[in-house]
């Protein structure tokens, strides 16, 4: 039994040790990696300029309405960002292709009168208006590497129209070509440095710094600050190859509303829309999961005709398209704080808590185990046990060893004569004498020309005495020679001896051997069984 529990010990030990080695250099790294049920989904509003939310109409767009009216117009409105990513086809255990959809509601207008009004919006596939609350549409699609997070160029494209039955996607989208940056989720192990972060309205990646560590809801996060640069957003080709509709606009001055030296209000004069932004994400770092984010987006028109020759009322002429500050909900701020918290806590289990666990209960198995190795070495070497404690059989219960050499002499001459007892103190009896008996002890006389042993306990007041039988020894059969290991023995013949004369003394004789020895035999069965040796006269 002792064998057993040595031998489950030293297992679990060591597989203890070897388990908290592998989980995390093998296994927690697997968890670094892109989940392929990735599904998030934000929600964001706009504020005011110093980002507080509350404010009823704190972003400004273009009114695309005006475009068949005399002048250009502009609305104050309240817009809703919503966007959800999800992971799809191609995805396998090296690539996640994520999909994200987003769209840019106008939840509230501020019309001429001061008045609120709530713009509706068309049902997919139906024809649109100029005041539909829809404002914005697109589905990007981008491969990233599992473990990097990084794009990897497989897919990576973005769609500015619906594809209507029968069309394919490619057809109505876009190749978004060298792509580097991160997007929708960082990298796992984030450093307080710089990363790209690509910006979709403006297809380019852009620098994104550390700005400093922060705390939210509980949780570490890092902020990271990047600024879009001024762009062009008619170099930003639609599916046809063309300039997105809206983002070239050429129309009369008083049209504008542009006026002054060198302008006449009739004179087309043709606009550009431009892009620029300013977006802060908030970055847990062990993951690299975006919990909380804000941008600051500015789209405005003005005149790509910056010579000299230009009318300044011209080149100095802005107009704002967009012109809003999105900020995440609480609600999605909760949301990815506990979706961070989550992972964040799988690995640390993972790579801290789990091994540690493992690595203290194997040393605890290994030590328990050296225990009963060293103890079971000390029984077998002969641990004097308890006599009162009944012998189980156990190896090393109890220890006898015979009594020294020349005991018995050394007793023949003396008074008295120690006994050889291991299991209790020892005793002295008087030579010749008798010892006392118990049924519960083993007795070795020591006298003189006796054997000191070890024997069972015996019972003196028993009828009989039961010993156990003996185990059958089994010996493995012994090989057989095969016949012809050994041939015929080649013998020397004997020379004959020559007759020599003898002495006979009774029943005794006596031969003279030629070689020089002498044999000298008596006869222990008489002359008739040995036979005899004639003289020759």
């Amino acid at each position: 039994m002792r064998r057993f529990w040595m031998a489950l010990l030293a297992f679990l030990g060591i597989a203890c040790i070897a388990a908290a080695i592998t989980i995390p250099t093998y296994l927690v790294p697997k968890l670094k990696v892109v989940p392929l049920d990735l599904d998030i989904t934000s929600d964001a509003s706009t504020v005011s300029d110093e980002g507080q939310a509350g404010e009823r109409f704190p972003a400004v767009i273009f009114d695309r309405c005006s475009v068949s009216e005399s002048k250009a117009a502009q609305l104050n409105v309240n817009l809703r960002q919503q966007r959800r990513s999800i992971i799809v086809e191609p995805s396998n255990a090296d690539q996640a292709t994520l999909q994200s959809a987003q769209t840019v509601l106008i939840e509230r207008v501020e019309d001429a009168d001061g008045a609120e009004t709530t713009p509706t919006v068309a049902a997919a596939g139906d024809e649109r208006t100029c005041s539909d609350g829809l404002l914005t549409a697109n589905i990007d699609r981008v491969s990233v590497d599992r473990q990097t997070s990084a794009p990897n160029g497989d897919v990576s494209s973005l769609q500015l129209e619906a594809d209507p039955e029968g069309v394919p996607v490619e057809d109505v989208s876009v190749r978004l070509d060298d792509r580097k940056g991160f997007q929708y989720k960082f990298g796992f192990g984030v450093q307080q440095r710089d990363y790209y972060y690509y910006d979709l309205n403006t297809r380019q990646d852009t620098v994104a710094s550390f700005v400093e560590e922060k705390t939210i809801d509980g949780l570490d996060v890092y902020h990271f600050k990047t600024e879009v640069p001024e762009t062009d957003l008619s170099d930003l080709p639609n599916p046809q190859d063309e300039a997105p509709l809206g983002t070239i606009l050429n129309m009369p001055a008083k049209w504008w509303g542009i006026s002054g030296r060198g302008v006449r209000a009739n004179d087309l004069i043709e606009m550009h829309r431009f892009g620029a932004a300013v977006r802060h994400v908030y970055v847990e770092p062990v993951t690299g999961t975006i919990v909380d984010g804000y941008e600051e987006q500015h789209q405005y028109f003005r005149s790509v005709d910056d010579s000299e020759d230009a009318p300044a009322a011209i080149r100095d002429f802005r107009m704002d398209a967009l012109k809003a500050n999105f900020k995440w909900s609480d609600t999605t701020v909760s949301q990815q704080v506990a979706r961070a918290d989550k992972y964040v806590g799988q690995l640390r289990w993972g790579g801290t808590y789990v091994p540690i666990i493992l690595g203290v209960l194997g040393a605890l198995f290994l030590l328990g185990w050296g225990w009963l190795f060293f103890r079971g070495r000390k029984d077998d070497a002969g641990t004097p046990a308890d006599p009162d404690t009944p012998d189980d059989g156990t190896p090393g219960d109890h220890d006898y060893r015979p009594a020294a050499a020349g005991a018995g002499a050394a007793a023949a001459g003396a008074a008295a004569a120690p006994t050889e007892y291991l299991g209790d103190a020892e005793q002295t009896t008087e030579f010749g004498g008798e010892a006392p008996l118990r049924a519960d002890e083993y007795w070795a006389p020591g006298a003189a020309g006796e054997q000191t042993t070890g024997l069972p306990p015996i019972d003196p007041t028993a009828d009989t005495v039961a010993f156990e039988p003996l185990p059958d020894l089994t010996l493995p059969p012994m090989p057989a020679a095969p016949a012809d290991d050994f041939g015929p023995l080649d013998l020397p013949d004997l020379p004959d001896l020559p007759d020599q004369p003898a002495e006979q003394t009774g029943d005794d004789e006596f031969w003279a051997n030629p070689l020089g020895d002498t044999d000298f035999r008596d006869n222990p069965f008489g002359d008739d069984q040995r036979g005899r040796h004639e003289r020759p006269d």
